[in-house]
């Protein structure tokens, strides 16, 4: 038992490199976006580019290590589920019921349709292979 824990690290260290190296550039352009645009409309915005990127990701059924590069690293650190809870949060406690409700609308809305066109224009690119779903972070070998 405590052998094979040992044999799997250097599997897990590969793909924590790969989610670390990932995950910086994502969270550059989440910082900037930030800097740049205001309010809600940078959490609106990194979470659709985040959802069209793992879409077209997820389309091209790319391997496991191109999902942790960019599904968890990339995209993980680029979108934010918690600002986007914490703007809605902010408009309800300053009495903005609809402002609230049209965030959250809005980034679902835009959200699932960005990912369901960008995994349609990935399975354009790669119509040979089948869908896959995530891996799932307990089916490690």
């Amino acid at each position: 038992m405590l052998k094979a824990t040992f044999s799997q690290i250097p599997t897990q260290l590969s793909e924590l490199v790969l989610v670390a190296i990932g995950a910086v550039p994502g969270a550059l352009i989440r910082w900037q976006a930030a800097g740049i645009l205001a309010g809600g409309g940078k959490t609106v915005f990194v979470n659709v580019l985040g959802a069209s990127i793992l879409g077209f990701v997820f389309g091209l059924s790319s391997g496991p290590n191109v999902y942790l590069l960019i599904g968890v690293g990339f995209c993980g650190s680029l979108t934010t589920f918690s600002a986007w809870m914490v703007d809605c949060v902010v408009l309800i406690a300053n009495g903005e019921w609809l402002q609230a409700l049209g965030l959250i609308v809005l980034t679902m809305g835009v959200g699932l349709g960005a990912a369901a066109l960008a995994y349609y224009f990935g399975r354009l690119l790669r119509p040979s292979r089948p869908a896959q779903a995530p891996p799932a972070a307990d089916s490690r070998q």
